[in-house]
């Protein structure tokens, strides 16, 4: 497993990515800006930003060893030159959530939600790469980046309907949609 790799994602007026779209979809939103980077490394800065949010890639969490052989199996990395469309949806869960043991988190996570079951099916035409931004202090728990080229944006459109409607979403309750292009 590699290292753990902390991860600035900066809004404002420069970036590779443009900002097509910033929907709040449970909760309190964030300032529309054009442009995003996502910088990768210690001492990322956001002057001058709109809005920054951080987190750090980190072991897989609530998953067997036969999904992460089936998810290792089929997943292809970020950046891929077909994939100019992406997703970033920053998520809070409550303290609802938080109170559960690990043990009751995974049962809702996979064996109610099938949330990892469900991602599989998207891959690989759809990247994705989870932070961790809880223990940072972050507004948000969870920073999920998606990459996807555009013919798979309607495939990426159902896997996130799919997620919404499953019984772990009833313990989301902050959730900005940021949709973008390059």
């Amino acid at each position: 497993m590699p290292p753990p790799l902390p991860v600035a994602f900066v809004a404002g007026d420069t970036g590779p990515w443009r900002i097509e779209k910033i929907a709040a979809y449970i909760g309190d939103g964030l300032a529309p800006a054009a442009r995003l980077a996502v910088i990768e490394g210690a001492g990322a800065m956001s002057v001058g930003a709109a809005w920054s949010l951080r987190g750090v890639t980190s072991n897989t969490r609530y998953t067997s060893r036969p999904e992460l052989t089936a998810l290792g199996a089929v997943q292809e990395g970020l950046g891929r030159v077909q994939a100019t469309r992406a997703a970033l949806i920053p998520i809070r869960k409550s303290e609802a959530w938080w109170s559960l043991a690990q043990d009751e988190r995974r049962a809702i996570l996979e064996e109610q939600s099938r949330h990892i079951a469900i991602g599989l099916e998207y891959l690989p035409a759809v990247a994705r790469r989870l932070h961790h931004s809880r223990d940072l202090g972050e507004p948000f728990d969870f920073l999920t980046w998606f990459e996807y080229a555009p013919e798979q944006a309607e495939a990426f459109e159902e896997l996130v309907r799919r997620l919404r409607q499953s019984e772990e979403w009833r313990y989301v309750e902050r959730e900005v949609d940021i949709r973008l292009s390059r």
